[in-house]
């Protein structure tokens, strides 16, 4: 079966979709990075009408399966989905974006992939001067590590030792240096977190 499933997903839905209707715009397109089973993408689409959705990911069973729900999404208003590899900005298949969002993915990709992200913002948004919306878990000086988060980590980099929570200094440094700085920073349920960078 195509559609895949993300028991996340149904969780943290709302208090995301709550918090994205505080930072995105009120037409235009958002790209919607690493979409995943593309669960994310159907219910967003949904609860914002006048914004065209665009789901990617790099992974062709993530694409299916996003495909398999879009197939039954009754709206006009979520795009078939689009290979796209953070990591390569250069090989993206959209020119530009009013808002682009990526939840979940900063932490379970290496380094590079983040660089691309921020670069690929960078210049999509760059017209528009629309937000980058990161949703996840994120290390912050002066704030305690939740030990569920600390165990997360441990578990990544045990998976692959290029993954791992980012301290979200870093994502600021890195954003700052493509001319973003952050504008939001919202606290999320069960320990996450959504930092919002406009140009």
């Amino acid at each position: 079966m195509a559609k895949q499933h993300a028991p996340a997903t149904l969780r943290n839905r709302e208090p995301i979709a709550e918090a994205l209707a505080r930072e995105l715009p009120s037409a235009g397109l958002v790209l919607e990075i690493a979409s995943g089973t593309g669960e994310h993408a159907v219910h967003f689409a949904e609860s914002f009408p006048a914004l065209h959705w665009q789901p990617s990911d790099p992974s062709p069973e993530a694409l299916a399966s996003i495909k398999a729900y879009r197939a039954d999404y009754a709206g006009g208003n979520l795009a078939d989905p689009v290979l796209l590899d953070a990591a390569i900005p250069a090989s993206w298949a959209v020119a530009a974006a009013d808002a682009i969002l990526c939840i979940n993915m900063v932490h379970i990709s290496p380094w590079e992939a983040t660089e691309g992200l921020i670069a690929g913002a960078a210049r999509l948004l760059a017209s528009s001067g629309g937000p980058l919306i990161l949703y996840g878990p994120y290390l912050e000086r002066g704030v305690e590590t939740a030990p569920s988060n600390l165990d997360f980590d441990a578990s990544l980099k045990s998976r692959d030792p290029r993954w791992g929570l980012r301290a979200a200094e870093d994502l600021d440094r890195l954003a700052a240096s493509h001319g973003m700085n952050r504008s939001a920073r919202h606290a999320m349920p069960a320990n996450n977190i959504m930092l919002v960078y406009r140009g």
